[in-house]
């Protein structure tokens, strides 16, 4: 049965936004909801209660305290009855008006503008406002998502070079509830060496994250999150003993969600001990591994390419066989990651054209068995070094991104371009960000733009005709080319996949030049002009 709440500025206060905010998150959550205006008399209030059964009254006041206190007095005296019966009260005000409303002790709940509409959401869906056990706290990734709509959740990126640095960062996030997910950022040697300490160097101990050695560390850093809005943790799917490596995972941090490659984290990039072809092998068993065991996973696939100045067509056509690999290896719940801003000097409107691409590219792979999750976050080369022009940069794109409804939203902290975000930088972009989310939920629908249909449509038709490529390379008697390691490899090699920055790669071509014209990343020949896919990759076949 649906609940019905009533809200209003009381006596002769006019201010109304408080009001109609709480009201907007109340219908966000199943209330019906009923405005009353503003300097509402009281008795029109308890009228309004009576007539429409109202099970919590709302009433705000923002003027002097004195008065305040006395209207309120007023007030609570004068509804006793409807109290006694059950209906209950809050009230929002000013910090001054809020203390004075509190000790008079008729208010079930008091706001006074601190709380975060997160914390709102919750106490109009009958949930903690403060944290009283773990429990309190949905600790999957789905349900947490189900928890925070209609706000996205909010992960970001932490580890420092030392295991007490992580630790401490850890408590300080969790207590000030800044984030719903931390993203364990471990050096190269747990990620690549954890099970190898012959292989590991100490010189280059907490290069690039936390030195985590030991699952007893892993454990250790999950201990330090049980606190605050109880977190949860993930980290990266490490780039050898993959099997291994998530298991100790799952273990002891409770592994929200994988994160893996498809063609990267090996001999490639630099950053594993495999080649392309084996790595794309040893990642699909990984990818079925968590899929076998109802894990979401994510494939930080297309910003590696995006990262590399690769074409917008190159980086919708990784996402889908990001999706594609997923599915087919028996993902569950699979978190499409979308990085705007990727290469830097992408216009809002072509970031948000690709973006829309890849979902109807992959959206069709969706069924009862294969659920997508949106994820967007800033490019990670895009912050400028100025610490307040990032800020700006940081909540304007956050606000672009809202256009596509993302159920995560990863927070690239403003300060990523000078050092790795302290707990400090990830509580403040948090509380910047979350700014930008409330905002942009009543923002125009900017993905119907023209311009950005136009090139969205566009770039469909151009990464169907490069996964069509795709598949006509591979050897007879394959069954499905974009599941199929040396097939993927070799789109790699002969550069039907490419990017400039894979120049004297030995696994990649490297001979694509790209260009941003009028806020695309396009292919382009030696003149400086654009190549159509079929254009570029008939070059490449000569």
């Amino acid at each position: 049965m649906t609940k019905t709440v009533i809200a209003a500025a009381l006596g002769e206060c006019v201010h109304v936004a408080g009001v109609s905010n709480f009201l907007r998150l109340a219908e966000s959550a199943g209330w019906k909801t009923i405005f009353l205006g503003p300097a509402t008399p009281i008795e029109t209030v308890l009228e309004a209660a009576r007539r429409e059964k109202a099970n919590l009254v709302g009433i705000s006041y923002r003027l002097t305290p004195e008065t305040g206190e006395r209207l309120l007095g007023q007030f609570a005296e004068a509804a006793s009855g409807l109290h006694e019966s059950g209906v209950r009260f809050a009230f929002g005000g000013t910090p001054p008006v809020a203390e004075r409303a509190a000790k008079i002790g008729f208010f079930e709940r008091i706001f006074d503008g601190s709380e975060s509409p997160e914390q709102v959401l919750a106490y109009l869906k009958g949930l903690p406002a403060q944290a009283a056990s773990e429990t309190d706290f949905p600790q999957t990734a789905t349900a947490r998502i189900a928890w925070r709509a209609p706000y996205p959740i909010l992960r970001h990126h932490f580890g420092l070079p030392t295991m007490e640095a992580t630790l401490e960062g850890i408590q300080k996030i969790a207590e000030a509830q800044a984030l719903d997910l931390i993203s364990l950022g471990t050096d190269q040697d747990a990620q690549e060496n954890f099970f190898h300490p012959e292989r590991q160097d100490l010189r280059r101990k907490g290069a690039g994250g936390v030195p985590v050695r030991t699952p007893d560390d892993f454990r250790a850093l999950y201990e330090a999150s049980r606190r605050g809005n109880f977190p949860m943790l993930r980290a990266y799917s490490g780039t050898d003993d993959f099997i291994r490596y998530a298991e100790v995972l799952v273990d002891t941090i409770h592994n929200a969600w994988a994160a893996i490659p498809l063609f990267w984290f090996n001999q490639m990039d630099g950053r594993g001990p495999w080649d392309l072809e084996g790595s794309i092998r040893e990642h699909q068993k990984v990818m079925q591994w968590y899929g076998e065991r109802n894990i979401p996973v994510e494939l930080n696939e297309p910003h590696h390419w995006g990262m590399r100045d690769s074409s917008d067509v190159v980086y919708v056509v990784s996402a889908f066989l990001a999706a594609y690999n997923a599915r087919k290896f028996g993902v569950k719940d699979y978190i499409a990651q979308m990085m705007f801003n990727s290469p830097p000097g992408m216009s809002d409107a072509m970031d948000l054209a690709k973006m829309l691409a890849i979902l109807e590219m992959i959206e069709p792979l969706q069924g009862p068995e294969f659920r997508i999750w949106k994820q967007t976050r800033i490019g990670l080369l895009s912050h400028p070094l100025d610490p307040d022009a990032a800020r700006g940069h940081l909540a304007a794109s956050t606000y672009l991104q809202m256009a596509l409804k993302p159920h995560i939203y990863h927070i690239v902290g403003h300060t990523e371009a000078h050092h790795a975000a302290t707990a400090d930088d990830i509580i403040e972009a948090s509380k910047i960000v979350r700014r930008a989310i409330t905002n942009a939920l009543g923002a125009p629908d900017m993905t119907q733009a023209p311009e950005v249909q136009q090139w969205k449509n566009i770039l469909v038709e151009e990464a169907r005709t490069l996964l069509n490529h795709i598949r006509v390379i591979a050897p007879l008697g394959v069954d499905d080319p974009w599941i199929d390691p040396p097939t993927l490899a070799k789109a790699v090699t002969i550069g039907l996949l490419d990017a400039p920055q894979l120049k004297n790669n030995k696994f990649a071509l490297g001979q694509v030049k790209t260009r941003i014209i009028d806020g695309a990343s396009i292919a382009i020949d030696e003149h400086g002009l654009p190549l159509s896919q079929r254009e570029r990759i008939g070059k490449l076949m000569v």
